[in-house]
C-alpha cells in the first residue's frame, strides 16, 4: 500500500505539495499537480480510512446493537439507518 510519502518521492515534490494537491487546495502549479496525479495512478494510490480516520479523529463508524439479531424487524431498522447515514456521508 502507497502512501502520500511514496507519491511525494515519485513525483520528486513534498509531501505537503502532495498533501494540497489529494486534498483540491489552490495555488499548486499545473505541472506539479499532474506529475503528483500520474505518481497517484502509477503506485495505485488509495487513502487509508484509519489513517483518515485518526488524523481528523472521526472514524465515520456507527454501531447498532440488537438484543436478538432473529428479530424481523431489526434488519429493516438496519437498512433504515444504513440509508439515512448515507445522507450524512457515513
Amino acid at each position: 500500500m502507497s502512501t502520500i510519502r511514496d507519491i511525494a518521492r515519485t513525483a520528486q515534490v513534498s509531501v505537503s505539495t502532495v498533501s494540497r494537491v489529494l486534498n483540491n487546495k489552490p495555488d499548486v502549479n499545473p505541472i506539479t499537480k499532474d506529475k503528483i496525479e500520474k505518481a497517484i495512478k502509477e503506485l495505485n494510490y488509495s487513502p487509508s480510512n484509519l489513517a483518515r480516520g485518526l488524523v481528523l479523529k472521526k472514524s465515520n463508524i456507527i454501531g447498532f446493537i440488537v438484543p436478538d439479531i432473529t428479530n424481523p424487524s431489526f434488519p429493516e431498522l438496519a437498512r433504515g439507518i444504513i440509508i439515512r447515514a448515507r445522507v450524512y456521508g457515513y
